[in-house]
């Protein structure tokens, strides 16, 4: 069996999960891709979770919850069925404290939206088993690229890794008026400003133009360019993209196409691009 393909997925604000959109469409594609080849299961690490001091965690809680979710109706995540992963979040835990973090499971974590907003749009009909890592404090990019570095393998395994962020995340940035006022958060009254603009292409051009080792060092990278600050005021949204880069960056990855799927703008300057490393093998499973 070959190397499964790796995700990052911006999943934007709360509305992207009741609202249709091409990113929507797009993660319901990978969904339905990822079923066809039966995954073991789903591998994630998100933007909303992340632990203090020198320790990350894994989800193990057998029977979580899910945090609310603003301008969302209730109906349209509440009688979701979470899948947790249990046995698979052990083997991640060891994998992870044999490469010297200091790990632990969380038996107490609920679920967050930036998780289960794309595991509803991927696997409308039911959520396959699924293993979520926390994010460190520190914000170490190179941390987060060693922690999807570290879980790699078990793409050989057919499991999908995913790391849902944001490529132009700044809440600060955003124009909230339209969403307050009438629900709408892809009004655009302006145009997106520079800095989205050029952050936005940034992201895409390391994505789409290096792979292998040369796609770690070009994403961490990133967090050094003139415009990251604004593009993301907190450092959270895009350690989903260094896990991805550890995921993808060995030099056996060296070569491997990506490409963008798809691209959702809200709030003006948030920029949803939904990002694709590798490609599935041909042979569909029966």
């Amino acid at each position: 069996m070959g190397l499964t393909p790796v995700h990052f997925f911006s999943h934007g604000s709360t509305m992207m999960l009741g609202e249709q959109s091409e990113s929507a469409d797009y993660w319901r594609k990978c969904g339905e891709e990822a079923l066809a080849r039966n995954i073991q299961g789903v591998i994630v690490m998100g933007a909303h979770w992340d632990c203090l001091g020198d320790h990350i965690e894994v989800a193990t809680n057998p029977n979580p919850g899910k945090s609310p979710v603003a301008y969302v109706r209730p109906d349209k995540y509440i009688q979701y069925e979470l899948n947790p992963d249990i046995p698979t979040a052990e083997r991640c835990i060891a994998m992870l404290a044999a490469e010297g973090f200091t790990v632990r499971g969380n038996p107490t974590f609920d679920w967050i939206h930036d998780v289960y907003l794309i595991l509803i749009h991927m696997f409308p009909a039911g959520c396959p088993p699924t293993t979520i890592v926390s994010m460190n404090a520190r914000y170490d990019p190179h941390y987060h690229v060693k922690v999807g570095a570290t879980l790699r393998p078990l793409r050989r395994e057919n499991y999908l890794l995913i790391g849902t962020g944001g490529a132009v995340h700044n809440l600060y940035r955003n124009r909230w008026a339209p969403m307050l006022r009438f629900r709408d958060n892809f009004a655009m009254e302006t145009p997106p400003e520079d800095w989205a603009l050029e952050f936005r292409q940034a992201v895409e051009d390391v994505i789409t133009k290096t792979s292998g080792p040369q796609l770690r060092r070009a994403m961490t990278r990133l967090m050094k360019h003139p415009q990251f600050r604004e593009a993301h005021a907190t450092d959270d949204h895009f350690m989903a993209a260094m896990f991805v880069a550890g995921a993808m960056g060995d030099w056996e990855d060296a070569g491997t196409a990506a490409e963008m799927g798809a691209e959702s703008w809200e709030l003006t300057n948030m920029c949803n691009s939904q990002f694709t490393f590798g490609s599935w093998e041909k042979e569909i499973a029966v």
